[in-house]
């Protein structure tokens, strides 16, 4: 028994997580556009740490106590009160390097911290921009994995699916994965692949459109590049911090 593979789930949207037993698996939260891209960018880049937060009130007030850039968005557009946004542009080095972010956003720190509420121990970020550092912590860790799809407003969209299927389609010879959705999302990236931006585009994905409408096309494309920011993000002590490779989580 002490060889057989740990398992490999994929929850399509937070309204299904409990569906899942969470509590000794590492959790991999995904919102591909843009929270989990931004945040990978924002510690590449040199942020001393990410504050996730759910309500815009508590990011205002965080970020006053302890001097902290304050951003979020709702419904893709800067939150009001708040002053930067969710576009992993707004984090270059010369501006984020050394500082602490406090982040929210209207789907990703939402389902962290569901996860948190569930039980869950163990929780790393994941978009294309950091999949290598992802599928390469998973299939080291050895243990069971949910890969949690931040979705969009609890209705399933296309990228953090297609994201999952990335990972899947990495780590899968690691993992027993016994799970539809886990399989319609590996079918997913395999044939979007040789050109995510032109299917998502093709298959008019709604998030895509709420983003064009915004004129993001320049962050669709960046969020939908692999290993452009390949750094772990690991949450410990309420917040998102580079994970050190030499480190073991205990």
């Amino acid at each position: 028994m002490s060889n057989s593979k740990p398992t490999l789930y994929t929850s399509p949207s937070p309204a299904l997580l409990d569906l899942y037993d969470i509590n000794n698996s590492i959790v991999v939260i995904i919102d591909v556009f843009r929270a989990t891209s931004t945040i990978a960018t924002a510690l590449y880049n040199g942020a001393k740490c990410i504050i996730p937060v759910d309500s815009v009130a508590k990011c205002i007030e965080l970020g006053k106590k302890i001097e902290a850039v304050t951003a979020g968005e709702r419904d893709g557009k800067i939150a009001e009160g708040l002053s930067y946004g969710n576009s992993p542009f707004e984090y270059s080095k010369e501006f984020i390097d050394g500082k602490t972010l406090v982040l929210t956003t209207t789907n990703g720190t939402k389902l962290l911290h569901m996860a948190l509420e569930r039980g869950s121990q163990h929780i790393i970020t994941g978009s294309f921009p950091n999949l290598s550092a992802v599928c390469d912590y998973l299939i080291q860790q050895k243990q069971p994995v949910l890969l949690g799809c931040a979705a969009w407003k609890d209705r399933v969209n296309m990228e953090d699916l297609l994201f999952a299927g990335a990972v899947i389609n990495q780590v899968k010879d690691h993992f027993t994965i016994n799970c539809d959705s886990s399989g319609i999302a590996e079918t997913l990236y395999k044939n979007a692949k040789s050109d995510m931006y032109g299917f998502i585009k093709e298959k008019n994905a709604t998030h895509y459109q709420r983003l064009t409408n915004f004129g993001l096309e320049k962050d669709i494309r960046y969020c939908l590049t692999p290993d452009l920011a390949n750094v772990l993000p690991f949450y410990e002590e309420g917040k998102l911090v580079v994970h050190n490779s030499t480190d073991n989580w205990q």
